[in-house]
This record gives structure tokens, sequence and C-alpha cells, in this order.
């Protein structure tokens, strides 16, 4: 009798992905951290090559296979997406500003800046452009999706249905080969490098309190969000968050929503979301959805302002984060994608002087942020499925009455 194949899960392997980084920035030769770094930055150029065709077909496909409403349905997940972005860049506000004063020093902000220049070099790199880039994939999805959507059957026939189709087929088989499996190779890499330049512990060593401050804000901001889809939906809100931890721990790695999207999707899966809405909404929040990075950016320029003396209210944070609410928009595909977006809104808090985005406010204001980017991103991740529930429920509604 053969005994049953052991078969490690995906949480186990990103976990130990995680804590072997530690240990290689903190113990091992420089050569070892550099090739680390070597072959993690090949999967990371590999993977912003794969992301926009994967935003292209998944989007595309999942827009065209909505029986009805596709429109609606994409206007609803956008205006999901943006509201949650806003409601929680504005909540942050008010908390960072009655509890950060309380515990912060300009002292803080001299040694968190010197990590910011500081990163490990791969032995060399390869660049693969991508064919399009993030937004053109979106925005081309949008149209493509949406036509197919509503022409195929009536106007065309189901020959570029069928293209799309099988052009889907072959980026899932890419993804459940390729990316999924060498996630951990990706992290670890992310790991070696910002231990080896200081940048894992500046944060709990310095500013602690306001790491788990803005920690705890991502964590009610989850909560909050599958409390609210598990209303809607019916389901358990305690059931979905377990179903989500897979998303939420490869997110603390990759600190990229668009490099999370493959197990996100399974997630979306196991939350039950059909496959048809999971398909277009999981991709697309991923670009568009960014309510973590909100919280941090926001908690992030109350900080400096603190820190600074520089004046700060709730009319100036709301235009800033209104408008940044857009300009993020298809800006996760790597590692900071949020704070360097920001970077030419800043003026908006800090004034056009302290603003300037080449400037040493800017500077530290980047340093602090990406010492605190993967929870962020992890937050994003997760509020993308509770959007997806959300979604998912309007439209199996709309196909029982119909």
């Amino acid at each position: 009798m053969t005994g049953k194949k052991f078969k490690m899960g995906l949480i186990p392997k990103l976990i130990i992905a995680i804590i072997v980084g530690i240990l290689i920035g903190l113990y091992m030769p420089e050569f070892v951290a550099r090739a680390v770094v070597t072959l993690s930055g090949f999967f990371s150029t590999f993977l912003k090559f794969v992301v926009p065709l994967m935003i292209l077909a998944y989007v595309t496909m999942g827009i065209a296979d909505l029986s009805q409403g596709a429109g609606k349905l994409l206007i609803i997940t956008v205006a999901l997406s943006y509201a949650s972005t806003l409601i929680a860049g504005s909540s942050s506000y008010l908390v960072a500003s009655t509890l950060f004063p309380s515990f912060m020093s300009p002292q803080a902000l001299d040694q968190i800046a010197a990590t910011s220049g500081v990163s490990v070099s791969p032995y060399f790199s390869i660049s693969i452009p991508p064919l399009l880039d993030t937004l053109s994939a979106v925005v081309l999805a949008f149209v493509m999706g949406l036509c197919l959507s509503t022409m195929r059957g009536k106007e065309i026939g189901d020959s570029l249905y069928n293209v799309m189709s099988d052009f889907s087929k072959i980026i899932d088989k890419t993804l459940h080969t390729a990316i999924i499996p060498l996630l951990p190779l990706y992290i670890c890499g992310t790991f070696v490098d910002m231990t080896r330049s200081g940048k894992t512990f500046a944060i709990l060593g310095i500013l602690w309190k306001v790491f788990l401050v803005v920690i705890a804000m991502h964590i009610i901001c989850i909560v909050l969000q599958f409390v609210t889809a598990g209303f809607v939906s019916g389901k358990n809100p305690v059931q979905l968050l377990k179903n989500q931890i897979p998303g939420y721990t490869t997110a603390l790695g990759t600190q990229s929503s668009a490099a999370t999207i493959p197990v996100n999707l399974q997630c979306a899966e196991t939350h039950g979301i059909s496959e048809e809405i999971r398909n277009f909404v999981v991709p697309l929040c991923a670009n568009i959805h960014m309510a973590g990075s909100m919280i941090t950016i926001t908690a992030c320029a109350t900080a400096v302002c603190l820190m600074n003396q520089l004046p700060i209210s709730l009319a100036t944070v709301i235009p800033f984060i209104m408008t940044l609410g857009v300009a993020m928009v298809a800006s996760p595909g790597a590692p900071g994608g949020s704070i360097m977006t920001a970077l030419p809104f800043l003026y908006m808090i800090f004034g056009t002087v302290a603003g300037d985005p080449n400037g040493p406010i800017c500077a530290i204001m980047v340093a602090l942020y990406i010492t605190q980017d993967s929870f962020g991103t992890a937050c994003n991740v997760c509020g993308d499925n509770a959007i997806g529930i959300i979604v998912d429920t309007i439209y199996k509604k709309k196909i029982k009455n119909k």
C-alpha cells in the first residue's frame, strides 16, 4: 500500500520563506544575499511581464461571461473600491491625529531615513519590458469585456471570445506552474534585502507604536470589510477571514497587490464567489482598491507633519485622499508603487516647499511608508475579496430575480 504523499501548503511555504530571508539577511555572507536577491529579481521581472497579461485575460473574460448587467456591476465595483479607499484614508487621519502626538519624536525621523537609500544589489538583471502597462491593460480589458458581453451572438460571432478564452487558459496555466510555485523565492529575496539594509527592524525599534497603530487600523479595516460582506451575503465573517489568510500572507511577502492576484483568486473561489465575478473583480480591484495603502500613506503623512511641526487638518487631508484615490489606479504592480505615485501630490498636505518630491521631507515619507508597505498591501488584497463577495451577491440576486 502506497503511503499518501505529503504536500506542504502555501502558507507554510511563505512563512518559511520569510524566516529564511531574515536569517540569510542577518547571518549569511554578502555574496549569498546578492545571489538570492538576483534570483528574486529574475522572478520579479517575469512577474511584471505577466501581470498586465493576467489583467487583460481575467478581467476581459470575467466581464464577457456576465450574463447580464456587466456595465452596472462594473460601476458598482469601482464605486465600492473608491468609497472604501476614501473612508479608510479619512479614518486613518482621525486616528493618527489623535494618538500620534503622544509618542512622536523628531529623532526617529533621521534614523528611519538612514535606511532609505540602502539596498542589496543583484549581480545582474535582465530587462523584459511588458507588452503594455497595467493601466492600459485595465482599460483594454474594460473595452473588450463590455463589448463581448453585449455584442457576442448579436453583432459579432464567437471567434474573439474563443481566442480570449484560450488566452485566459494559457495565463492560468502559467500562474499555476510557474508564478505560484516561485512566490516563496520572491518573498525570500524581498526579506533578504529588507533585513540586510536594516528596513525590517528599523520601524520596530524606533517607531514601533506608530507601526502597531497602523497595523491595528489595517486589521480593523479588514474585519469591518468582511463583516459587511458577510452581512450582505449571509456568510459567516469568521470563516471568510480564515479563507483569506493565504492571500494576506502572500501579500505580506510580495508587497504587491498585482503579484498576489493568483493566490487571491484561489481565496475568492474558497469564499464561494462565482467564477465570472472573481475573474474580473479580483484583478480589477488589485489595481483600483487601495484602502490599506491609503491608511498607511495618510498615517505616515500625519506622522511626518507632527515630527516637523507642519500644519495638517481634515480639510487638507480629504482633497488629498480624493485625488490620490484616482491617481493610484494601477500603481500596485511593484512594492512601493503607491507612495511613488503619491509623491507629486504630497504638496497638498506638506505645502509647496516641504512637499518637494525631491526634498528631504518626501524622502523620509517614502522611507517611513516602505517599512509598512507590506501590511497596507495585505489590507488592499483582503478588501478586494470582500468587495467581490458583495458584487457576487448582487449578481446572483439579479440572476435569481430574472
